[in-house]
């Protein structure tokens, strides 16, 4: 994103509406939408020509709407489309749905996927809420039901989600995701998956180096749904993770002694649940969650004699390990440096242009009674210095040892990954958010 845009949002106090000349310029590819861009009043967040009005759970902001408007996963010649693409490939026979909005409903991205009210993911410190009964969607997942319905037996969602998170270079608050479903007769299951699985092992047994560590096994924790039967489970599970497998093997083939392992998972609308992570530079990445489909799905889509297995890979994390890319934030540069690098269907390391240097910068402040929560606070900082921070730690956290009052200090890490940032510009921006933790989060500078 400019991070001039993003920056002069906060002046207007009373009306937001983007801007954003630069979004097709290296995308000539991809139409212009002929809808209005984003726009937020004090009572009304109008996206994607509807209206919506806000409420106390509206939390969504303007730079994040601004993304909405980006699609990177259909741009061709951009690394996450080029993943994208070699996936889709993978999967010949699936149908590829990849325009569907971001807009979705609450029982969309929650309630038909059987999250209990009290989940996490729930919270507006996790999600961004237009209003209480309307959101960004959190997850592909927020499709499945909806397609399940439509009779679809296997299919593949490109979408870009939405989460309230840390800022590192791994974390960005949108992200791609792909979702994998494929549907299997319960009576018939452990046939058509031998049958499946046959005709495909030769292909991936001869692929990469790859090493696959997988010491998983069902237990109680991580059951086989009681309503099915147990050799149909371990049919659709077996084939699930060779499914995965194979695409991490055929996306992998020219890393040298890449190592993938799996582990085992809590999802609300699967069981048993796996997670799969890639080891890259020095630490695990969760790359995908996957897992048997829960019953109740399949019932309410009118599927009860159905039994599927569904994953959701993450985009951004498998392309920085294949395109070498070392920042999530470069996914969003609309510098031609970054964009030239990239030709479709071609895996092509990442070559920096510069790395500029950093601008680092300490805020400390004492909690004032309400509730702090760090999500909060990085998406302030995001909404007002936009993709010139780099990250946000945690360096100090102190209770004063008479009033019991609680100080917490982070060290900010200012950067621009397309031209040198000046202190005079950081020292602006860096006193804007101390204005604004003091006035939206209740806190006090020190």
């Amino acid at each position: 994103m400019n991070a001039n845009i993003s920056l002069s949002l906060k002046n207007h106090k009373k009306r937001v509406h983007f801007i954003n000349e630069d979004r097709q310029r290296y995308y000539s590819s991809v139409a212009a939408t002929d809808k209005a861009e984003p726009l937020i009043t004090n009572d009304t967040v109008h996206i994607e020509g509807r209206s919506y009005p806000v409420d106390e759970l509206t939390n969504v902001t303007p730079s994040i709407l601004l993304k909405t408007t980006r699609r990177l996963h259909l741009h061709v010649s951009h690394p996450i489309s080029i993943l994208r693409n070699l996936i889709e490939q993978h999967y010949p026979n699936f149908q590829h749905l990849n325009t569907l909005s971001p807009i979705v409903s609450t029982a969309q991205n929650f309630d038909d996927l059987g999250f209990p009210e009290d989940h996490p993911g729930r919270k507006t410190t996790d999600s961004y809420y237009i209003n209480k009964d309307t959101m960004l969607r959190t997850h592909t997942s927020a499709h499945q039901l909806q397609v399940l319905r439509s009779g679809a037996d296997k299919f593949l969602i490109s979408a870009d989600v939405y989460r309230r998170d840390e800022i590192d270079s791994s974390h960005y608050p949108v992200f791609h995701q792909m979702e994998g479903v494929q549907v299997f007769d319960i009576e018939e299951a452990e046939a058509q998956v031998a049958q499946d699985i046959a005709k495909n092992q030769g292909q991936v047994s001869s692929m990469s180096q790859v090493q696959t560590a997988d010491p998983t096994v069902i237990t109680e924790k991580n059951p086989i749904q009681s309503c099915h039967p147990i050799d149909a489970g371990n049919a659709v599970g077996q084939h699930l993770k060779h499914s995965l497998n194979g695409i991490v093997r055929t996306l992998f083939k020219e890393e040298k002694e890449l190592r993938v392992r799996w582990t085992d998972s809590y999802f609300p609308f699967t069981s048993p649940s796996w997670e799969m992570e890639v080891f890259y530079e020095g630490k695990w990445l969760e790359i995908c969650g996957c897992g048997v489909i829960l019953q109740e799905i399949m019932n309410n889509a009118g599927r009860p004699n159905q039994i599927g297995w569904a994953f959701g890979l993450g985009l951004e994390r498998i392309a920085m390990v294949l395109f070498g890319i070392p920042d999530i934030r470069l996914f969003w540069s609309q510098d031609s440096r970054f964009l030239s690098q990239f030709t479709n269907n071609k895996i092509i390391k990442f070559h920096p242009f510069s790395k500029y240097p950093s601008c680092i910068k300490d805020i400390s402040f004492w909690l004032g009674s309400g509730e702090f929560h760090e999500n909060n606070f990085c998406d302030l900082v995001r909404d007002i210095a936009g993709d010139l921070i780099e990250d946000v730690k945690l360096v100090d956290e102190f209770t004063h040892p008479k009033n019991k009052r609680r100080s917490l200090s982070y060290r900010m890490n200012y950067r621009s990954m397309d031209r040198n940032i000046t202190h005079e510009e950081i020292n602006e921006i860096h006193g804007r958010i101390g204005e604004e933790v003091q006035k939206k989060q209740g806190v006090i500078l020190r």
